[in-house]
């Protein structure tokens, strides 16, 4: 399963600043029970993503069900490794999710709440950046 999107307007994106205000869209309990929420500003890869996913249903033993709510869809590009300066931008080399604090990264429904704080434990633990996790209310 790819974590990439189908098409995009423009091959290279500009990088922009990672500050601001926290996020305020995805940032409650849309489709499941328990949440893993993000509590920094960080550009999350595909590979990340994934391995969080992956950990999260290995912990789930196949039951219960699990929401991804970020979509990697910024374009990030790389310098070929011991090339000169200039010569312009680096090709697009992968995909990464912009993320704000706030934010919800994973849902889960239908496990009790060990099992499912444990996974977001596991996850969480994958992923460069602090988390927490969140209980609908």
């Amino acid at each position: 399963m790819a974590l990439i999107p189908k098409k995009t307007k423009f091959r290279k994106a500009q990088r922009l600043n990672l500050k601001g205000r926290k996020a305020s869209a995805g940032s409650t309990l849309c489709f499941g029970e328990f949440g893993l929420q993000v509590l920094e500003f960080y550009w999350l890869k595909t590979t990340q993503i994934e391995s969080a996913r992956k950990a999260i249903t290995h912990c789930l033993k196949r039951g219960g069900k699990v929401w991804i709510r970020v979509c990697a869809d910024k374009p990030y590009s790389a310098r070929a490794a011991e090339t000169r300066m200039g010569s312009g931008k680096g090709e697009p080399v992968g995909y990464a999710a912009v993320v704000k604090p706030g934010h919800i990264l994973f849902e889960i429904a239908g496990v009790s709440e060990e099992v499912a704080k444990e996974a977001m434990r596991l996850a969480g633990h994958k992923l460069p950046v602090e988390t927490r996790f969140v209980v609908k209310h």
